[in-house]
């Protein structure tokens, strides 16, 4: 597995597959090209179907035509065997010779590939064990916590940057509160965060506590749709639950930041194995990769907080993704608005309860939490295409026929 600087990333909403990711790719090639006179781009399957509503053109435009003209061409029904999300890069200099041409693939995250085996990491793989179940019979055997294994294998400046990413949050969240109006697109939705926040103030302390976490999560999820900047946890489209999770409960029960970051690291871990052995592409494996790692990643975080030993925190990360199991991605219109935007708050709410289950328990039970990534993996794969980011079904089709 990768560094969690991998999968942590400070960028620009609204898609890490559809906007991050097609822009490093292009950033790349433009780097290797900087003598052409002009470039073509195709894209294909989910990257065009959804690309407009994600703003992926103006992501490869942004990295190319600083160098020189750039033809985009959308392939929608034209779908790459490696994986959903392809890119074909072509550079053209002097007579319009060809100079090269390169595929590429948004895997999610803003990660990259070049194909089967081929992925594009930066740092290798830096942790011996792949699976929870391995790391947490280690931790049990050396009498050390989730956190503690990230630490051994990471770099020392880890800490230092799991303090810019818990910065970056905290300023998405503060941002999105404090931001009112129209979201971009043609569903013309307006800001919830703001209000929700100032609402769930008036509220008893129950109630008030679970409006507080809608808020946060909405304030981060609607600056991601805004085109504003956030952190990938572990994507774009699912930046908001994480980050609402831990933003509530530092303001709720000061955590100092040192617990937040150590939190972060057992967060990062969980979305790590689950990229690794599966997906965490909305167009691999449907939105239970993007919200449903997410909810996982936030119910291990919010377990660690509280006192729960490594078998709890693995049980509230089962539960947080298990129940976002077979959850499509279908966004209406394209946009990382309608159903996304709400998804995150739920999701966060639902982080908060499989806290709570785990640590009523001892933490054992009968399904792993490797077993529901091998589940929703092939889930994933069973989904029909039109169900994962092409908005040709569910609820961006049934929209779209009113």
């Amino acid at each position: 597995m990768n560094s969690l600087r991998e999968l942590y990333k400070i960028g620009k909403g609204p898609s890490s597959s559809h906007t991050m990711g097609p822009n490093n790719a292009a950033r790349l090639f433009g780097e290797r090209h900087r003598d052409a006179t002009r470039f073509e781009v195709t894209l294909y399957g989910s990257l065009a179907a959804t690309g407009k509503g994600h703003m992926t053109d103006i992501a490869i435009l942004d990295a190319l035509e600083p160098i020189g003209p750039v033809q985009i061409l959308w392939e929608p029904s034209h779908f790459l065997e490696y994986h959903p999300n392809g890119m074909l890069f072509k550079a053209f200099g002097a007579d319009d010779a060809l100079l090269e041409e390169w595929t590429a693939y948004s895997v999610g995250g803003g990660a990259l590939s070049e194909g089967p085996g081929k992925e594009m990491s930066l740092s290798g793989d830096i942790y011996p064990l792949g699976t929870l179940t391995e790391i947490i019979d280690w931790c049990d055997s050396h009498g050390r916590s989730l956190w503690e294994y990230v630490e051994m294998h990471e770099d020392e400046s880890i800490w230092d940057y799991l303090q810019s990413i818990w910065d970056a949050m905290k300023a998405a969240v503060e941002r999105g509160l404090n931001t009112e109006g129209r979201l971009p697109g043609p569903l013309n939705l307006s800001r919830k965060a703001g209000v929700y926040h100032v609402k769930a103030l008036g509220y008893q302390p129950n109630l008030r506590s679970r409006g507080l976490v809608f808020a946060y999560a909405l304030a981060v999820s609607e600056e991601n749709a805004s085109g504003g900047i956030i952190v990938t946890a572990p994507t774009c489209g699912s930046s908001g639950v994480l980050p609402g999770v831990l933003y509530h409960l530092a303001k709720g029960h000061a955590f100092s930041d040192t617990k937040i970051l150590h939190a972060l690291a057992t967060a990062g871990l969980i979305g790590n194995v689950v990229k690794h052995n599966a997906s965490i592409s909305g167009a691999e494996v449907g939105c239970q990769g993007e919200v449903g790692v997410a909810c996982a990643m936030a119910s291990a975080a919010a377990c660690q907080l509280f006192g729960g030993s490594p078998y709890q925190i693995e049980y509230a990360a089962e539960m947080g993704l298990e129940h976002h199991l077979g959850m499509t991605c279908d966004p209406v219109c394209g946009l990382v608005q309608i159903p996304c935007i709400e998804r995150n708050a739920f999701a966060a709410t639902r982080a908060l309860d499989s806290n709570i289950y785990s640590t009523f328990s001892d933490g054992r039970h009968r399904i792993s939490f490797d077993h529901v990534v091998e589940v929703m993996k092939q889930t994933g794969k069973d989904l029909p295409s039109l169900y994962k980011e092409t908005s040709a079904g569910g609820l961006a089709l049934n929209y779209l026929k009113k």
